[in-house]
């Protein structure tokens, strides 16, 4: 099997090989992620398809087997979000997870409604009465990663962190983007039983000129007090 970015001695691939190892590469990715999904729903029998995702994603991997950035194959350079997406999938850790990202119907809506639907457009999507809010920042999405792409000033965005385990204490720690400076209120959130959600913000404010309008990144991580749960959350930043 040739896999995406191997180098092989020989003449260059041609378009149809080069599709058929990207359409094999895929297929396994898929039965691999399908995989895990089922094993959660079944654990998990109540859990929404957002949680189950948020679980999978926040658990991943960035590191390697010899406990290494991963590189990626195609540069051989340190690999960036936009080559592993949240990291390597490691189901053991994605049936306790800690936290999770979940999303309600009222989630969506209002995310429909940050993308222009006015109330008549949202009646093909539900069936209970839904008013659109004043305003809606289309990042305050409450998914597990956080993305920019036209910082100039400071931004802030909004998350909700739900325990599906024990009651603890979870510490927030930052890995900042090149150039932006990154903080989290609060820094800490206490559970006291599960199922409770907590609310956070961060801040992003860029320190310099910008010099490259490149994407830089960064990692929010949420940590409980006897580092048995590190709750990952991918950061991309594009500076305009």
């Amino acid at each position: 099997m040739v896999y995406l970015g191997e180098h092989t001695h020989g003449p260059e691939p041609t378009s149809l090989e080069l599709n058929q190892a990207i359409t094999s590469h895929y297929k396994i990715l898929s039965s691999v992620l399908g995989s895990v999904v089922r094993l959660l729903k079944t654990l998990y029998s109540l859990w929404s398809p957002a949680a189950i995702k948020s679980a999978i994603m926040t658990t991943a991997r960035t590191l390697d087997n010899e406990e290494q950035p991963m590189k990626d194959s195609s540069t051989n350079n340190t690999a960036t979000p936009f080559a592993y997406g949240a990291g390597e999938v490691t189901p053991n850790q994605a049936m306790d997870p800690g936290l999770i990202y979940d999303l309600t119907i009222d989630d969506y809506l209002n995310y429909l409604c940050g993308q222009g639907y006015n109330t008549s457009l949202l009646k093909r999507f539900t069936t209970k009465p839904f008013a659109c809010p004043k305003s809606y920042n289309l990042s305050d999405f409450n998914y597990p990663s956080i993305s920019l792409s036209e910082l100039s000033g400071e931004v802030t965005v909004t998350r909700r962190a739900k325990n599906v385990g024990h009651p603890g204490t979870y510490f927030a720690r930052i890995k900042s983007p090149t150039g932006v400076s990154v903080s989290v209120k609060p820094e800490t959130l206490t559970f006291k039983k599960m199922g409770e959600e907590k609310k956070f913000v961060v801040t992003f404010h860029p320190m310099s000129k910008v010099e490259s309008r490149d994407f830089v990144f960064g990692q929010l991580v949420w940590s409980d007090s006897d580092g048995k749960h590190k709750v990952m959350s991918p950061i991309v930043i594009r500076r305009k």
